[in-house]
């Protein structure tokens, strides 16, 4: 697949993680046409007159996606919740691809269902981890080191002054459902609330943490059967809010076992994102998209098919990576307790 002339709609295209996911693509490539696409287009005008070979358009998903106004689509992005999975099966039925970020662990079976009836022909990726599979990537990243891993405890850190969308302000407020974890080698799931982990931030300070079903708790499991794994959404005081700078979003990652020279080791990882939740939300996205589409040097992905960010996202050039988005990387001894 070439680049060239390629055309992708973004559902929540104006929004704030999806108008961060427009500019990265158009950082790369001048000629891929965007579809900015909400119930309020007019509110998209300005950033298509901003990124150019842009135009806004009107989509619901409540009404349904009708792509025969919007042109030969390449590549649907869902930068908004889409419960019904309109986008995803409209894609599926077009023969076109489609990144979803919104979907839960108990949320993607009707897709793996239908995947098993009827032909794929363009890769359909489920990006409903957390930062649209950063987490995941990282943890990947990170598991090269070891080898057999026993317990990984990750938890995601909402500053209350970064900006989000008022989606994002909503699901903060509701990730109180059920929650799948795995705990001594079975996967269960638990009632969030009462479950909660104190998480010792950068900072010192502790923040209180609930698990969340998002996709990173099995993904992760399936590459590399870790014993014990879970996700929790936390609110604290950012390492950014802390410096007295923007307030940051921050991944904490802490993984224990046995490296391949034989010593058990506890690792702390810290992923920073400077400019916040939505900013690093759509650089997931950008980096599946490129991947997609073969932007920016990458190999075009030319099997239809389901993905998830780590099948279809190389993570050997990750960490470098990270400064380009302002994203900080911070890796903190075994010595130190947490």
């Amino acid at each position: 697949m070439e680049s060239q002339r390629k055309r992708i709609l973004i559902i929540g295209g104006y929004g704030m993680v999806g108008s961060n996911i427009a500019r990265l693509i158009r950082s790369v490539d001048t000629s891929i046409e965007l579809v900015l696409s909400g119930r309020n287009p007019q509110n998209g005008e300005q950033l298509a007159d901003e990124l150019k070979s842009a135009e806004t358009a009107y989509v619901n998903l409540e009404e349904g996606l009708d792509l025969s106004k919007l042109g030969n689509i390449d590549l649907i992005i869902t930068a908004m919740q889409d419960r019904s999975n309109i986008s995803r099966e409209i894609a599926i039925s077009n023969g076109i691809a489609c990144i979803t970020v919104s979907e839960l662990a108990d949320q993607i079976s009707t897709t793996a269902f239908l995947s098993l009836q009827k032909p794929i022909v363009a890769p359909i990726v489920f990006a409903g981890h957390w930062q649209s599979g950063l987490l995941t990537l990282v943890v990947k990243h990170l598991a090269a080191k070891f080898d057999h891993i026993t317990r990984i405890e990750m938890a995601g850190l909402y500053d209350i002054k970064d900006r989000v969308g008022p989606e994002v302000a909503n699901d903060v407020n509701g990730f109180m459902g059920q929650a799948l974890i795995r705990q001594d080698r079975e996967w269960i799931s638990v009632p969030a609330k009462d479950n909660p982990r104190e998480i010792c931030l950068y900072n010192g300070s502790l923040a209180k943490g609930y698990p969340l079903s998002t996709l990173d708790i099995p993904s992760i499991g399936a590459f590399t059967n870790a014993a014990n794994i879970r996700f929790d959404f936390a609110t604290g005081v950012s390492i950014g809010s802390s410096r007295g700078l923007e307030a940051s979003h921050d991944l904490y990652i802490d993984m224990e076992g046995m490296l391949f020279s034989g010593k058990k080791t506890k690792l702390r990882t810290i992923v920073s994102g400077k400019k916040g939740n939505s900013q690093m939300t759509a650089v997931g996205v950008f980096l599946i998209t490129e991947n997609i589409l073969g932007l920016n040097g990458k190999n075009a992905t030319e099997a239809g098919g389901l993905y998830l960010p780590e099948t279809i996202v190389p993570v050997t050039d990750l960490i470098n990576r990270f400064k380009d988005f302002d994203i900080e990387f911070i890796e903190i001894s075994d010595e130190l307790h947490w």
